[in-house]
């Protein structure tokens, strides 16, 4: 009895990873484009790092809540600043659009377009600590599978240069949070 239990067990365990690597390629049709994204880990080198002052991101990108969400999770130096994000479809604004929540204590709301292969978010920040009020982003998605994240903040009442990064597929990343 015990060995015919341990088999059905061992088949059980089987079929369901089969099932859940089917699972994870089902996706929202708004999020379709996220799709050769969806499990991997990325490594981007912010443009002004340098080698004696590194600064490099680690992000992961998951399918989340039945294939109606991508779930964004990064960190900045190994957890010296990191964020979640929620990108949902909104039928009623007939758009993408998401929350990010940060280790920094600041989140933000925002609504999102795709344009060819960039990904243009134009995101309204509560609670900085530096005045910044929005943030307008772009997210290149290269045919090669990296990526280009571009940014501008508009801190007291201005629009300002933000962070440039540059991403390269990282399977051994880890995104950390202290």
């Amino acid at each position: 009895m015990n060995k015919l239990f341990s088999i059905l067990m061992l088949g059980s365990c089987l079929f369901s990873k089969n099932e859940s690597d089917d699972v994870k390629k089902n996706l929202s049709v708004h999020l379709k484009p996220f799709q050769n994204y969806i499990g991997k880990t990325f490594k981007g080198e912010f443009s002004n790092s340098t080698p004696e002052k590194p600064i490099y991101d680690i992000s992961h990108w998951e399918r989340e809540i039945n294939g109606n969400a991508i779930r964004i999770m990064h960190s900045v130096n190994n957890g010296e600043y990191g964020g979640e994000s929620i990108i949902m479809w909104d039928d009623e604004k007939e758009s993408l659009i998401s929350w990010y929540f940060t280790t920094a204590g600041f989140y933000t709301q925002a609504s999102l377009q795709f344009e060819d292969d960039k990904l243009i978010s134009v995101e309204n920040v509560k609670g900085n600590k530096n005045g910044i009020t929005q943030v307008k982003a772009v997210i290149e998605f290269l045919s090669d599978g990296q990526l280009l994240n571009s940014s501008m903040y508009f801190v007291n009442g201005n629009w300002v240069d933000g962070h440039k990064i540059h991403y390269k597929e990282e399977p051994d990343g880890k995104v950390v949070f202290k």
